[in-house]
């Protein structure tokens, strides 16, 4: 057995007890939390905390972020190229992305193309499993994964800035800045990433063709305290980008995708002795142009702006329970090439309790309804309870239903879409265990659903494909995380990842769900003594089919993909870090979706300064 096989076999018995980050959420001092129900309504199920020192140790996509810190698994066209996630034996519009607490899933497709969402600018970005459409509506089925900026009330005055270069003349930059004091807060950043993304494809003569990429990305998050009862809040992203799709051959035509997203928000909180009152009013906007030969300037395109408007009034009756009434209109509007001007507006109610019964027991209970023209939505309901009978264990419990909407592509698409379509609906229970000591924590869960009306794109008596709720898939599978913490010394030793073990098998036939892995595990381990620190990172992927019929030759392979990061840290006023990213450190040859390889070995150097 050489060196790798068993530093690999090693790493393989190690993730058997590994793990993730925190499963719960810090708070600093003075702390506006823009998605309070974050917070308030997620101790029955599982919450991985990445925060922003985690952030920046990974990619500047989201992919590769979540890719090596979580059990999500993310099918990927190519680096850089179009990127959606299978969460917990789920399809890619059964993911819901909160950007401050607002739905961003696109409202063509329903799902999130991860690497158009680039991590720089978020203070931390968590993930929470398992059934949300109580609290968050469509699409929260396997979970959901929520993208936050802290505004901070604290006399302080910062600057960061990052520049980074790597292989395939890969380059990056962010700069942010950081104002506040006690009444006024001022956050901003920007980031632009690119790469000639011709990276060589292992075992072959040939190179990724046309992947070239760019994206910059503008974020401004405001805060200003009224007086002591009112605050208002502002939040803004702008996103522009343009990826030129890597060729599956040589010979077909180069094509390449512009796509443009703007997010605005704007809330205002009041809050009185045990009363709170929340508005946020939002304006969304996602536009696209495809280009099916780059060689002219023919495309085609899609426009639609949502306006949001949602207001929840607590009430906090005693130091032990609160309650929260929400009511919300979203109306989405837009055109596409292959679609007239559509509209549709949808509205909900929604009655949520916080209720501990004594600080060893507590239960979270939730109600939802909504109502549109387009679609039949069921009643949403949510129960959970967690239990402490040992100051190192706890145990909590959650059943749902949840549920996910027809897109606009479903319902309006040119002689393809199916008005009469029925949402999707899941119900969902979980079991948590979570032991919690000194050093070192670890939680594992057991979760089981069963997905009803699952809308797939079916071809019709006339050859045309079309949408039809006809699947109907069973899910069951474990999920585990752990950290351990050692200080020794100028020592610091910190090992985190997960393990999940997934099963999400069609009805009709038995057969596991296309690109869901029974088995994936990720670990992490970082080590630093004074100026100096060091971090592995390593992820298994099991095999994966890629035929509904699961044919055996018809398969992605298990892989193993390992990180190697080394920094130095210097300066007392100024920070300065200079740090070096060894990516797929052992030149593992690997892909996430049939015939389209990942890079092998490559590399990224990167210099911060803060100040």
């Amino acid at each position: 057995m050489t060196a790798k096989s068993r530093f690999l076999f090693l790493m393989l018995l190690l993730c058997q007890f590994a793990l993730a980050q925190q499963d719960f959420i810090v708070q600093l001092r003075e702390v506006s939390v823009t998605d309070r129900y974050l917070k308030d309504f997620s101790r029955t199920q599982e919450v991985t905390v990445l925060n922003d020192s985690v952030i920046q140790k990974n990619g500047a996509s989201l992919t590769s972020l979540l890719q090596f810190n979580s059990g999500i698994y993310f099918k990927e066209n190519g680096l850089g190229m179009v990127s959606s996630a299978a969460f917990r034996g789920t399809t890619a519009q059964q993911t819901a992305v909160l950007w401050n607490g607002i739905y961003i899933n696109s409202v063509f497709t329903g799902q999130t193309d991860f690497n158009t969402i680039p991590t720089a600018g978020f203070d931390n970005i968590s993930i929470r499993s398992g059934g949300g459409s109580t609290i968050y509506g469509s699409g929260a089925i396997g979970g959901s994964i929520h993208l936050n900026n802290k505004i901070v009330f604290e006399n302080r005055f910062t600057n960061e800035a990052t520049l980074a270069y790597g292989s395939f003349n890969t380059f990056g930059a962010f700069f942010k800045q950081d104002f506040a004091n006690d009444r006024f807060a001022l956050q901003w950043s920007v980031s632009r990433n690119s790469s000639s993304n011709d990276y060589e494809y292992l075992g072959t003569d040939r190179r990724n063709e046309n992947g070239q990429f760019y994206n910059t990305t503008l974020n401004a998050a405001l805060g200003y305290k009224i007086n002591k009862y009112h605050m208002i809040k502002y939040f803004s992203q702008w996103y522009q980008g343009q990826r030129h799709f890597s060729l599956y051959v040589s010979t077909e035509n180069k094509t390449k995708y512009q796509d443009f997203n703007v997010r605005n928000l704007l809330q205002w909180d009041w809050t009185k002795n045990r009363w709170t009152s929340n508005l946020k009013l939002a304006w969304l906007n996602e536009q696209y142009k495809y280009f099916s030969n780059i060689d002219n300037n023919h495309y085609t395109f899609g426009d639609v702006s949502t306006l949001l408007a949602k207001y929840a009034l607590s009430y906090q009756p005693n130091n032990k329970m609160t309650f929260h009434v929400i009511g919300e209109v979203n109306q989405n509007q837009g055109k596409a090439s292959s679609m007239m001007n559509s509209k549709r507006t949808i509205s909900s109610a929604s009655l949520l309790l916080n209720h501990q019964l004594h600080k060893t027991l507590g239960y979270e209970f939730g109600l939802r309804k909504e109502s549109t023209s387009s679609y039949q939505s069921p009643l949403l309901f949510w129960l959970g309870s967690h239990y402490e009978p040992f100051s190192f264990y706890q145990i909590k419990a959650n059943i749902s239903r949840n549920f996910r909407m027809p897109t606009f592509n479903d319902l309006y698409w040119e002689d393809s879409g199916n008005p009469d379509l029925k949402a999707e609906q899941s119900l969902q229970f979980e079991l948590g265990n979570v032991f919690t000591f000194k050093k070192w924590s670890f939680s594992g869960t057991f979760f089981h659903s069963k997905i009803d009306d699952m809308i797939r794109w079916l071809p019709n008596s006339g050859g045309l494909f079309s949408p039809e709720n006809t699947a109907k898939v069973s899910i069951r599978g474990f999920e585990s995380a752990m950290n351990w913490n050692y200080l020794v010394g100028r020592s610091k030793f910190k090992l985190s990842g997960t393990y999940t073990y997934t099963q999400s098998e069609d009805w009709t036939t038995g057969h596991q769900l296309i690109y869901v892995p029974f088995h994936k595990m990720t670990a992490a381990l970082a080590y630093s003594f004074g100026k100096f620190a060091a971090d592995y990172q390593y992820l298994y992927n099991g095999k994966i089919f890629t035929q509904s019929d699961n044919d055996p030759t018809q398969t992605v392979p298990w892989f193993v993909v390992s990180n190697l990061g080394l920094a130095y840290h210097s300066g007392i006023k100024s920070q300065y870090h200079l740090g070096l990213k060894i990516l797929n450190l052992w030149n593992e040859k690997y892909q996430t979706i049939e015939n389209r390889p990942m890079p092998g070995r490559n590399f990224n150097v990167y210099l911060t300064f803060k100040f």
